[in-house]
């Protein structure tokens, strides 16, 4: 996995504070929820995972460059 540079990493924190809303569309894992489901962020971290509590209790987070998620929250 390669690491985003770091203005990547702050504008995906900027899109994805804390506590906003989230879809998943795409995640390639066995254990990843349904595409579609919905959940909160919790927050993103140094490699661009944005961290989600997906509502179904699902904890795996959108890895940034393989899996897609879209905020549902903002105007």
């Amino acid at each position: 996995m390669r690491i985003p540079r770091p203005e990547i990493i702050e504008s995906l924190r900027d899109g994805f504070p804390a506590g906003c809303r989230v879809e998943l569309l795409r995640m390639d894992d066995p254990q990843a929820p349904p595409i579609g489901t919905l959940g909160t962020v919790v927050g993103v971290d140094s490699v661009g995972t944005i961290h989600v509590n997906w509502d179904n209790g699902c904890g795996l987070g959108c890895a940034y460059g393989e899996d897609a998620c879209r905020r549902i929250d903002h105007d």
